[in-house]
């Protein structure tokens, strides 16, 4: 897809924001993604940044990276799997950016 043809809210009337089919979900909301929107079928593309970055972070969606991290007293790999980063109670460090 080519930058232009995304939604954006410029593009909408103020009145008609883009809502997921699936599980009514919207996808202009910032912060914490529901669990409903993060098991959906709807593509990683399809999810804004801070939604996919959200569910992943949740441990609801697989991880993309070719990082590894220590897990327990193991360094493993974590693409594909889905693991809860240290906001939400999992394994993986804690991010200083995430204040």
């Amino acid at each position: 897809m080519r930058f232009n043809e995304f939604n954006t809210k410029q593009s909408l009337p103020e009145d008609q924001e883009p809502f997921c089919e699936e599980c009514g979900g919207s996808l202009w909301e910032a912060g914490k993604a529901s669990r409903a929107l993060c098991k959906s079928s709807r593509s990683n593309a399809d999810l804004g940044a801070s939604q996919l970055a959200s569910c992943k972070s949740q441990g609801l969606r697989a991880r993309e990276t070719n990082k590894k991290h220590t897990i327990g007293k193991k360094r493993v790999k974590i693409k594909g799997k889905q693991v809860k980063g240290h906001k939400y109670g999992g394994p993986l460090p804690y991010n200083k950016s995430d204040d």
